[in-house]
């Protein structure tokens, strides 16, 4: 299984850097710009259709009553990791310039992922109904404190920021994102189970929205004059600021879970819900929140560390099974020598 996952992301990172090179090589622009708006307005409606229509109510009530989880996972998506990247401001802000570390704020606000840390966490044997109610919880309350923090983080930066009212802001992602949603889930009980016999078509159709959503942002941004705004060596910062915040999360969420007393379960439920960002959402929820000129350099932080998260938690849900097989197989000698 890890392998075939590894395979996918891997060929997903390839396709995602291609259509970056399109939306850099031949943009849309005119009457194709307008045909890819309404078409990516489509595919976001389609998306988040799907991630409504995959999310099971038998899941949710069996996880929901895990509250004090859920309220450690909700503290390191929507507090810590905001805050790192406010703390972060005079050492980032200088080495990545301002568009870049209005991005890094943008990735550090935004929910935690659905698919990938549900997936991460049944590998690794976590409370993978547990992780299935926090990481839907995430992405719902996110449509609404994912602006409230920006707004507030980014208060000296609004000109990123592409002018419409918070309020309404708050009201076209929940048009475009949580209304889709709210209707997938509600036809789950008629398409679940095709859904659940179709999963790598789903998967493609997952994939596909977020890559035309990507094309789309980028070829405005590339009009705008955004390689005119972020160079080679911001570039290469930026990848080091992705990996050093990732390992700063990781190690700090690991032990929180360890010093609150959670198990080893619900240790891996928080370290996979509460470490990832999502760039299901970030995406889409980018077009709302920020100008054409400003939405490339926003949405490369969040590229280039969804696609770290992704590799590094490959290896850690690997360590977690080997770990975790290796205590089953002592336990028994132990109970045997008693």
């Amino acid at each position: 299984m890890m392998s075939k996952l590894r395979l996918l992301f891997d060929r997903f990172t390839l396709i995602l850097i291609a259509v970056v090179t399109a939306a850099t090589v031949l943009p849309a622009h005119g009457q194709g710009a307008v045909f890819f708006e309404w078409l990516t307005a489509a595919a976001i409606a389609l998306l988040f259709f799907l991630h409504g229509a995959k999310l099971s109510r038998e899941a949710i009530i069996a996880g929901a009553t895990h509250w004090r989880l859920h309220g450690v996972i909700f503290i390191w998506t929507f507090v810590i990791f905001p805050l790192m990247g406010w703390v972060l401001r005079p050492v980032l802000l200088p080495l990545l310039g301002e568009p870049l570390y209005i991005g890094i704020v943008y990735l550090t606000v935004l929910p935690g992922t659905v698919q990938s840390a549900i997936a991460f966490t049944s590998i690794a044997r976590g409370n993978v109904p547990a992780a299935v109610c926090a990481a839907s919880a995430s992405s719902i309350v996110g449509i609404v404190i994912t602006p409230l923090l920006l707004q507030w983080l980014l208060s000296a930066d609004t000109s990123a920021l592409d002018g419409s009212s918070l309020l309404q802001a708050i009201g076209r992602i929940s048009v475009q994102i949580f209304l889709p949603f709210v209707a997938g889930h509600l036809m789950r009980p008629v398409i679940g189970r095709w859904m659940d016999g179709h999963r790598t078509l789903v998967t493609s159709i997952d994939q596909s929205s977020i890559l035309l959503v990507v094309y789309t942002a980028f070829s405005e941004s590339v009009i705008g004059g955004l390689w005119q705004t972020v160079d080679t060596a911001s570039l290469a910062w930026l990848v080091v600021a992705c990996c050093v915040l990732l390992a700063l999360v990781l190690v700090l969420n690991t032990w929180s879970a360890r010093r609150l007393g959670f198990n080893r379960a619900d240790e891996i439920t928080i370290v996979f819900c509460g470490s990832k960002k999502s760039m299901a959402t970030g995406v889409p929820m980018a077009g709302v929140l920020f100008s054409a000129a400003a939405i490339g350099p926003v949405l490369l932080p969040l590229m280039i560390f969804h696609q770290i998260q992704l590799m590094v938690c490959a290896v850690l849900a690997q360590h977690y099974l080997r770990s975790g097989q290796a205590q089953g197989k002592r336990s028994p000698g132990r109970r045997a020598a008693a």
